[in-house]
């Protein structure tokens, strides 16, 4: 239910709408697209994830539009999907096969494959970098040939490596329970309405498509209290993950005939979450349960309490809000929050006015007329 204002005085709108170019031009400058593309890669993935549309380019053309407000961006982002034909259904994709450029465990000091750092914030100075300011071209080009000439003689002793999964070597101990493979066809969002319970995958969507900061405010009452949830991040996955379809005319077809489409971006987290049980003597004994997030792009902190959230709400019994799926899903949506709070901008004369003479008379010791 997004709100949108509607109507209006058509010559005061336009001129709103004119006012809001020049608040945008005034300062002379023009941000080009690809400026944007290339250096605010955590936005770009941010608005593509909330706005479950992946395309970098058109992420940066609604960032631009929107001057930088990421609900707006993602609003732009959600309507244009909505104008575009769904061709075809990808195939699914098994994140075995990603071409990882991040992958660290926080469980394990060594772990099958070995760590990877890959580009992260999370070991650098949370300082100012003033040197930005006199940052020019030449400079950074000058960097950039001398990272590459290193980066040529570390790759030409290195091969293309998949990473095993982490839980999978778990799995293997008998620490963890396999199960077998659902093939329901997911529940999708965008064609129906969300209803309660809600199926696993559409809790997931809607998880994945949350607001970032909502998603990472739930899960983070989660662990401070509101379930007293504290998993151990199992694995941090950033990579890029192949995408194929198969042929629309054609219902059965074998994968030498499923056409590739392109890469994708992924950030994916399993986390491991201790839970105590009663085994079959009626014993107390702990266990752990599989928390999983993912999200396009690299936004590993919104990833992490996606898993969170996403082992809350296998556990409905509790009577903490966080595993509540009611008020988890239908508060983290990006365009339904803010366009709530935005509807409160529109015209509520009638409905004011009414509470204000029924003010007015019990101020004058009257009393309010229920019919």
């Amino acid at each position: 239910m997004g709100y949108v204002a509607v109507k209006g005085g058509t010559n005061a709108i336009e001129a709103s709408i004119k006012r809001l170019k020049y608040e945008r031009l005034k300062g002379e400058e023009i941000i080009e697209i690809n400026t944007i593309l290339s250096s605010m890669r955590s936005m770009v993935d941010q608005v593509m994830s909330e706005s479950s549309l992946y395309s970098p380019y058109l992420a940066a053309l609604a960032i631009k539009q929107a001057e930088g407000s990421m609900e707006e961006a993602v609003f732009l982002m959600r309507a244009h999907r909505s104008t575009l034909p769904r061709l075809y259904y990808s195939q699914t994709v098994e994140s075995e096969e990603m071409l990882v450029e991040r992958r660290i465990s926080a469980s394990f000091k060594d772990i099958p494959g070995g760590q990877l750092l890959g580009a992260t914030k999370d070991y650098t100075h949370r300082l100012l970098d003033f040197d930005l300011i006199e940052e020019n071209a030449e400079g950074n080009q000058q960097w950039l040939d001398d990272y590459l000439k290193e980066l040529e003689t570390i790759e030409a002793a290195e091969s293309v490596t998949y990473f095993p999964k982490v839980v999978d070597y778990l799995r293997e101990e008998g620490l963890f329970e396999n199960y077998e493979a659902d093939n329901t066809p997911p529940t999708d969002i965008t064609k129906q309405s969300l209803h309660f319970p809600a199926s696993r995958s559409a809790r997931l969507q809607v998880l994945t498509r949350g607001q970032t900061g909502a998603v990472t405010s739930l899960g983070y009452a989660s662990l401070r209290g509101y379930g007293q949830v504290h998993p151990t991040v199992g694995e941090v996955r950033v990579g890029s993950l192949p995408i194929y379809v198969s042929h629309p005319n054609e219902a059965e077809q074998n994968m030498e005939d499923e056409f590739y489409i392109g890469d994708i971006t992924i950030t994916e987290v399993e986390s491991f979450v201790p839970v105590t049980v009663k085994n079959e003597n009626n014993e107390q004994e702990l266990e752990f349960e599989i928390g999983y997030g993912v999200c396009y792009g690299q936004n590993e902190t919104k990833a992490i309490a996606m898993s969170i959230l996403d082992q809350c709400l296998e556990d409905p019994e509790s009577n903490f809000p966080t595993h509540d799926e009611e008020f988890v899903l239908l508060h983290i949506d990006s365009v339904e929050s803010t366009g709530f709070m935005s509807h409160l901008k529109l015209p509520h004369y009638v409905t004011f006015q009414s509470k204000l003479d029924s003010v007015r008379q019990v101020k004058k010791g009257g009393h309010i007329n229920e019919d």
